[in-house]
């Protein structure tokens, strides 16, 4: 068994941070570039991991984290997590593989201890890239972590709206293949007759109008990644040719009688229950499992409990990049409250309305509910607000925002009260004061 002195030796001419743990998760040795991205100027020998990554007094598995170090110890072999650790960056998404050296006993003697960030994902609000911090999109994010270097097909599933061809970008990125080209095919768009042509292409007088020869997305997805968006809407006729394709990594152009060979990966998505399709016969069972190898549940926005605070400025500055705009904490209150069907999408939608409703730079919780009046179905999800979410009062509301909110209730006074989170009586002067 090599002593840990022997072991950084090594491991400090790694470019990725790495640490040796004896089994009270005290640093024992660190390699160069773990003191450079988590030492911020501080000695990290003999302090605990979990001090110098997380900022706590105790182990992960004992602040609600998933601790590999603990997981180690049960199954006696390498485990991964992913973790938000505190880094010379601020916070950032790390994963971590942990690995067991065992002492002549056949007890671990220490632990390595390897971190890799993880750059697709943040947990700060962003103008790109995968944004939340919440236990079910960490959840999403470790499962994508561990697929994305392998070969393996991804199945998408999700609800609408939920950033399912993101997800798909962001695999794409962190695998081998980020330097080939990501072909996105929207299944949902093609008809039975443009199918097979758009996606293995065609040869010169297959049909009426093919007067010249044409590439398929298949081929042009050559070497990088065919991503699948809404796979549930194929045609049953034409999965028995994508379900070649994926046995056989063959296919054969419209027309044509040569047997083309691709290199590619496939990630399918859809909001469909494609299980329920297997057994009413609309989606072939062979096609589904060979899609699902890796499947993935995309969580809804209702389930992302505190992501919505960094996803709004996020999407702020993508509605209204040249407006610099804020969101008062009334308005975030209102938003939370929102059941948003349409998730992330109709969120954004929601925003980018509120905005061209708001002359200046903070939206505030009457922007929020105009907004939600003029969206139709939208309306009827704001609930009244309680003592713990009160929403923007009355009287801080300039007389125009009010103007523009009272034109657009169409309810009782009681309600429109109640919604601003006050008595009548109040409401009645400060209508009586406007005329």
């Amino acid at each position: 068994m090599p002593n840990p002195q022997e072991l950084i030796a090594y491991l400090d001419g790694l470019t990725e941070p790495h640490i040796v743990l004896d089994p009270d998760y005290r640093i024992i040795a660190a390699n160069a570039a773990y003191e450079r991205d988590y030492g911020n100027g501080q000695k990290v020998v003999g302090r605990c991991c979990y001090q110098v990554s997380h900022h706590i007094d105790v182990p992960c598995d004992q602040a609600g984290e998933s601790c590999p170090m603990a997981r180690s110890r049960q199954s006696g072999q390498v485990e991964r997590v992913l973790h938000l650790h505190h880094t010379a960056h601020g916070e950032e998404y790390v994963h971590i593989e942990l690995t067991p050296v065992m002492g002549e006993d056949g007890q671990a003697a220490f632990y390595v201890e390897k971190m890799a960030a993880m750059p697709l994902a943040s947990s700060a609000p962003a103008a790109q890239g995968l944004i939340g911090r919440s236990s079910a999109f960490q959840h999403m994010l470790d499962l994508l972590a561990r697929v994305a270097p392998s070969n393996a097909s991804v199945l998408l599933l999700g609800e609408s709206g939920t950033g399912k061809e993101l997800l798909a970008r962001a695999i794409h990125e962190a695998s081998p293949r980020a330097r080939k080209p990501l072909v996105v095919v929207d299944c949902a768009s093609l008809t039975e007759s443009l199918f097979e042509s758009e996606l293995f292409g065609h040869d010169r007088g297959a049909f009426t109008g093919a007067n010249q020869a044409k590439a398929g997305l298949v081929e042009a997805a050559h070497g990088g990644t065919l991503f699948l968006d809404e796979v549930g809407d194929i045609p049953l006729a034409m999965q028995v040719k994508l379900l070649r394709l994926l046995e056989s990594g063959t296919h054969r152009r419209v027309g044509s009688t040569e047997l083309r060979h691709t290199d590619l990966r496939i990630v399918a998505a859809t909001h469909r229950d494609l299980a329920t399709m297997v057994a009413q016969g609309d989606f072939r069972e062979d096609l589904y499992y060979r899609l699902s190898v890796f499947p993935i549940a995309v969580p809804p926005l209702r389930e992302r409990h505190g992501d919505m605070a960094l996803l709004v400025p996020a999407l702020l500055e993508r509605v209204a990049p040249q407006r610099r705009m804020r969101l008062s904490a009334a308005a975030l209150a209102v938003l939370e409250r929102q059941h948003f069907r349409g998730n992330v999408r109709e969120l954004r939608n929601l925003l980018e309305r509120s905005a061209l409703l708001c002359d200046g730079q903070t939206l505030e919780a009457d922007h929020i509910a105009l907004a939600l009046s003029t969206g139709g179905g939208e309306r009827e999800r704001l609930p009244p607000p309680s003592a713990a979410t009160p929403v923007h009062s009355l009287q801080a509301a300039s007389d125009e925002q009010l103007r523009r909110l009272l034109a657009a209730h169409q309810g009782s006074r009681a309600e429109l009260a109640a919604q601003l989170g006050m008595s009548e009586r109040t409401l009645y002067r400060k209508l009586k004061s406007l005329g």
